[in-house]
């Protein structure tokens, strides 16, 4: 479909939007061009233009052979123009990376001040997106701003009198109460009264960075809304209608979760507001693959039009089909995995009506290009990178696992073939993005399949069929209840097997890329297919070997950001203390995602402070996720609460230890030893030969009062929030003082600096690690570096 010339041009793009990663950028694919210009020129022979195969043997014997470096039938202009476009993507991307302008809603957000006195604004616009729920159980949209009123003299419990109505633009991610959303839809114009704010970005390792996902989307600040009120009452149509006709019709007979799963398989997780726990479930399973709509959708799409058209001229064919491609893409909405498959089905068509047999491989690289020609800035996206990677593998991967396998029955083959290829071309940027691998992931998808099948073929006929007399796409959706149910239980049954999700920590940039030149030699090198044994295994060494090394000699202590609480992770030679787990939202968009992106598969000691005076803390979510060994809690008879009775119940399965840790008792670890001296509490650590407290609520005058009794040691490094730290840095002269949980003004934190202590806040410096051969380093600081380094 594509000539070489073109592919070189192709892959030349793609390369310089890569390269924008690495300092100097696309620039030096033009040297790289240039180069390959002059080498090739010396092996480039224009070929004869004769009609004869007898004149062509003759030219060929008459012509001469000259000595080259490399032998290239590319005219030396392509390698050139490759060059030049390869950088000029690398501007371009730049280009398109998006900018707040002048008047775009983010620039009305109030600076941070001390008294934390919130400016309500009064936000209008159009609603872009199909609201649905978070993972917090609010109402969430994004919202078309086209006006901004400024609310001020705002008094507590009066309504103000004075606004300021300003113009304004750019998009807004509004959440509001879950109430709030009910009957809103996409195209709909509302106001939204609430509070702006900017998105934070990632402020610990592994941790989702907020800012930076809103960025890509163009939106750079959000609205904690609390009241909306809707400008048009008139329900305008729109494809929304559409899909909220199908998503009723399945759920009504198959409810909830089997409903809105099964319109998942349809029309995508991103059209369909599917729960959290059954998202989640199915990503841990490695089956994300089949709640994202993508290639299979729209191949059965064709399949069955074509087939129903069979006796229709091709021309009709084509029309019919083209229609329902686009339809299909207008209710599952603008994703890159979606319009992936659009394009290569438009390929399809025209080689179907050229009479032509069309390239997957030629037609997936247009696919690419073009869409990176539309939004440069998908290069980055996952969910980009991911379909393109598992459709390349399905197409030049599968043959030859078929051809391995062709002892085995071609159904079954084609079962074994599909997921192995899909999982050996994207699980390496998995590795790299998230550091676990779904241990049994390759088995569940083998299985699965049918079933998915199935439910993809059903839910598309039983979609189509609500369309016309909703009762009846009722009814045959119900017809896929068990279908459904199975396919939930055995992703419920291999979710809660031992190691089914395996952490081996996110490897680096060097090993992904080495990872990936071993799969294309075997790609395209015979003497590497040949022994694909043994690039399989340089690859599980790239991965198994420096995650080993790493475990067995790192020390480190990392204190994450978690608010109110101390939330310390301290590794050492593969031995992993935690102290402390946060509350819900921490455990599991903090502890838990950080010890993955480190290869963590187990916690030996985990010691629970009770700094907060709460019983809201997440230990219950870690220990469902990893195995605990040891377990010790500061509690006052905290052992008879529900949490920690479930907790105990939890660590009897895994077989571990709960243990009470009383007021002097002493853990020692062999890295750790830690002992409550206070009843504040107060845990005196000594970490890797350093001394550490952690200081819970106190107040100035009981700093005092505990000083002058001497029931305070000397610690090298103090950890307290914010309100005493000014107090306990002036009486206890550490080294080093973090600090968390509230705002410092500018004033005390002037004179802190000025004493020889190294102030830390992790609001504002996010985690902090400290390893024996460095310094503290605080996380956004070093991302900061590396960024600019780029």
């Amino acid at each position: 479909m594509i000539q070489t010339s073109g592919v070189i041009i192709c892959l030349a793009y793609i390369l310089g939007l890569l390269f924008t990663a690495v300092p100097g950028g696309g620039v030096w694919i033009l040297p790289l061009g240039i180069l390959s210009a002059v080498l090739s020129r010396k092996g480039y022979t224009k070929p004869p233009i004769v009609s004869q195969t007898s004149e062509i043997a003759q030219t060929q014997s008459r012509v001469k052979v000259t000595p080259h470096i490399w032998k290239s039938n590319t005219q030396p202009r392509v390698w050139l123009i490759a060059g030049l476009v390869g950088m000029l993507a690398s501007f371009y991307l730049q280009w398109r990376v998006p900018e707040p302008a002048v008047n775009d809603i983010s620039q009305f957000v109030p600076p941070t001040n001390s008294n934390n006195q919130e400016q309500l604004v009064i936000v209008r616009g159009e609603i872009t997106s199909s609201p649905r729920v978070t993972r917090s159980q609010r109402g969430q949209f994004l919202l078309d701003v086209s006006q901004v009123d400024q609310v001020k003299n705002q008094v507590k419990n009066e309504k103000s009198e004075e606004k300021t109505q300003k113009g304004a633009t750019g998009q807004l991610y509004v959440t509001v109460p879950l109430l709030q959303v009910t009957g809103l839809h996409s195209g709909q114009q509302i106001e939204v009264t609430g509070v702006l704010y900017r998105p934070k970005a990632a402020s610990n390792p592994g941790a989702f960075d907020f800012q930076k996902f809103l960025k890509q989307e163009g939106i750079f600040a959000g609205l904690m809304g609390r009241q909306i009120n809707i400008l048009d009452e008139d329900r305008q149509w729109g494809w929304w209608q559409i899909r909220d006709r199908i998503v009723r019709s399945q759920v009504r007979w198959l409810d909830v979760p089997e409903g809105p799963l099964v319109s998942a398989m349809v029309l995508g997780s991103k059209a369909v507001d599917l729960p959290y726990d059954i998202r989640d479930l199915f990503v841990k399973a490695g089956l994300a693959h089949a709640l994202a709509a993508s290639g299979f959708q729209t191949s059965l799409i064709l399949s069955v039009i074509l087939q129903l058209t069979k006796r229709a001229k091709k021309a009709t064919q084509v029309t019919l089909s083209s229609l329902a491609l686009i339809t299909f893409l207008c209710l599952t909405g603008v994703q890159p995995s979606v319009l992936r498959a659009v394009i290569m089905g438009f390929a399809a068509l025209v080689g179907l009506l050229l009479n032509r047999k069309i390239k997957q491989l030629g037609s997936l690289l247009l696919a690419a290009t073009l869409l990176l020609i539309f939004n440069p800035l998908w290069i980055w996206d996952l969910g980009f990178q991911l379909s393109f990677l598992a459709t390349l593998g399905l197409v030049v991967t599968v043959p030859a696992i078929i051809s391995r396998l062709d002892w085995l029955p071609s159904a079954i083959a084609s079962l074994i073939s599909v997921p192995l290829a899909a999982t050996i071309w994207t699980l390496p940027v998995q590795l790299f993005v998230f550091g676990v691998v779904p241990a049994y992931s390759l088995l569940l998808n083998i299985i699965t399949t049918p079933l998915i099948s199935i439910l993809s073929i059903g839910g598309i006929i039983s979609a189509i069929a609500g369309l016309m007399f909703p009762e009846a796409g009722s009814v045959l959706a119900s017809l896929l209840h068990y279908p459904t149910l199975w396919l939930i239980k055995l992703v419920e049954f291999f979710s809660q097997l031992p190691g089914n999700s395996l952490a081996v920590g996110s490897i680096s940039i060097w090993q992904l890329l080495t990872i990936y030149i071993v799969i294309l030699l075997v790609w395209l090198v015979r003497w590497w297919q040949q022994r694909w044994w043994f690039a399989s295994l340089i690859t599980f060494g790239l991965v198994i070997l420096p995650a080993w090394h790493s475990a067995s000699t790192l020390m480190r202590i990392t204190l994450l950001e978690a608010k109110a609480e101390p939330v310390l992770v301290i590794q050492d030679k593969g031995k992993v203390t935690v102290i402390n787990s946060g509350d819900e939202g921490t455990g599991r968009f903090t502890l838990l995602p950080f010890l993955k992106q480190q290869g963590v598969n187990r916690i030996d000691w985990a010691i629970s402070t009770d700094f907060q005076g709460n019983d809201n803390d997440a230990w219950l979510e870690v220990l469902q996720q990893l195995p605990i060994k040891n377990f010790y809690t500061y509690a006052i008879n905290k052992e008879n609460t529900i949490t920690h009775q479930a907790i105990q119940q939890e660590l009897q399965k895994q077989k571990g230890i709960y243990q009470l840790l009383p007021v002097g008792q002493t853990i020692n670890t062999g890295s750790l030893i830690a002992q409550l001296i206070n009843e504040q509490p107060l845990l005196q650590l000594q970490i890797l030969g350093q001394s550490w407290l952690l200081v819970g609520d106190v107040k100035s005058q009981e700093v005092q009062r505990i000083m002058k009794a001497g029931g305070w040691p000397n610690p090298q490094v103090l950890w307290c929030k914010s309100e005493s730290l000014k107090d306990l840095v002036t009486v206890l002269k550490p080294q080093v003082a973090i600090a968390s949980a509230g705002n410092i003004d500018s004033n005390t934190l002037a004179e802190l600096n000025k004493t020889s202590t190294r102030i830390f806040l992790t609001a504002q410096d996010g985690a902090i690690q400290w390893t024996p051969k460095g310094e503290f380093e605080s996380f956004i600081q070093v991302e900061e570096n590396k960024s600019s380094a780029i």
